[in-house]
């Protein structure tokens, strides 16, 4: 990024520093000194004074910044200043229990590991900034739902534009061979109709039309434990089925230099298949749909890696990371985020379309399963989240990877 890192971390420190002394007010004396210790700043930047205004009147620059952040703090509930003091400041209860998003244009450091970095920001504001080629784009867009969601959402008429805009500075940067993959909702409807939305076909058609993407392919998230739904239309009035599946749209920047390569995914043989092999193959002669399809004896019996996945996935939305974020969220207050992700789908994805060292971003982070998958295997990656206890609840799954830091510790900042 174009931004220094200490700049882009300092928000982090301020709202770090008044989450250490949770329990009591500081005066702005021990706020200057702590931000200074957090940040790794020298008394050389901490002590430089500067003209300001047009009086020239000398200032100390770090602590104008230092209070512009606390200002900052203060317009998002954040803090509040303890009455009848002056210059004393606390952590306000509202920061214990609502949702906060980001101020923007402000972008600040949640957590980081050696491999990649998490930031509380809107998506544009970060990757409009990135230096750095992306590999990846794999991420899950808020749903253009009727009831909206805590984290909100825009609706199904706004949805194109909303997903367009966020995802835009990224494709600028994704490399030719480079992949965008986004899981999306098959349960939006027309008001009051059991007729569904066609924002899936809008969204395909924007992304091809604006920005040249190519549709390698509509995989199908098959989720056996998905709770039934719609609701009104299948249990009600009787005119819809339960939906079992999410749609997922995979996009090339160039298919012809896509970095896929399904050997990287390849699943085990089903105890028939390597029966079959075994044996080596098949033992009879047949033909099938006039001819089209034909069987000699031999097919079949080569032994191979293992079998390429069909595009249908079958995944649980539970997983041992999911239930890992679940508690850790549940120990510390922290609301959990609707939309829950399973790591192996990311995984899947990131193992599919990538190799080791590339980058993998998710501008719509939720509990980051998208960076702890690309951590895991050994790739860059950068999350975005909107709001602070999305973008802070994350870190938990990754305290135990190499480089950890979470300047927006939620131990510090949530726990009761």
């Amino acid at each position: 990024m174009t931004q220094p890192a200490a700049q882009l971390d300092m928000f982090g420190h301020v709202l770090g520093a008044y989450a250490a002394t949770a329990e009591r007010p500081m005066d702005n004396a021990t706020l200057y000194q702590a931000v200074a210790q957090r940040a790794g700043l020298g008394e050389a930047t901490v002590t430089r004074v500067e003209p300001v205004g047009e009086a020239a009147t000398p200032r100390n620059v770090f602590y104008r910044q230092v209070r512009w952040y606390q200002q900052s703090l203060k317009a998002l509930g954040l803090v509040e200043r303890v009455e009848g003091k002056r210059g004393v400041w606390q952590l306000t209860d509202k920061a214990r229990r609502d949702l906060h998003p980001i101020r923007r244009p402000l972008k600040v450091l949640a957590f980081s590991a050696d491999l990649g970095v998490a930031m509380w920001s809107a998506a544009e504001d970060v990757f409009n900034a990135l230096e750095v080629p992306i590999t990846l784009c794999f991420t899950s867009p808020p749903y253009p739902l009727r009831v909206s969601r805590a984290y909100g959402n825009v609706d199904a008429r706004a949805i194109v534009d909303f997903v367009c805009q966020a995802l835009a500075p990224i494709i600028e940067r994704m490399v030719p061979e480079a992949s965008l993959v986004l899981n999306l909702s098959n349960e939006i409807f027309h008001e009051r109709s059991p007729a569904r939305s066609t924002y899936l076909e809008r969204l395909t058609l924007a992304l091809e039309d604006q920005f040249g993407l190519a549709l390698m392919d509509r995989l199908v998230w098959h989720n056996p434990s998905k709770p039934p739904g719609p609701i009104q239309w299948a249990s009600k009035t009787r005119q819809q089925l339960n939906v079992a599946y999410e749609p997922i749209l995979w996009f090339a920047k160039d298919p012809a230099r896509v970095k896929s390569d399904n050997r990287r995914v390849l699943e085990a043989h089903t105890p028939r298949q390597q029966a079959l092999i075994d044996r080596g193959g098949e033992q009879r002669t047949a033909s099938y749909g006039d001819g089209a399809y034909r069987l000699r004896p031999g097919d079949f019996g080569a032994d191979t890696p293992g079998r390429i996945p069909r595009n249908v996935l079958r995944r649980g939305h539970r997983c041992p990371w999911g239930d890992r974020y679940r508690q850790a969220a549940q120990d510390l207050g922290l609301p959990l985020h609707g939309a829950a992700m399973p790591y192996s789908i990311p995984e899947f994805f990131i193992r599919y379309l990538t190799t080791e060292g590339d980058l993998v971003v998710d501008p719509f982070a939720g509990r980051s399963m998208t960076g702890r998958a690309a951590e895991s295997l050994g790739r860059r990656w950068v999350c975005t989240e909107m709001m602070l206890e999305y973008a802070s609840g994350g870190a938990e799954l990754f305290r135990d990877a190499p480089g950890f830091d979470a300047p927006l510790d939620p131990r510090r900042l949530f726990a009761a």
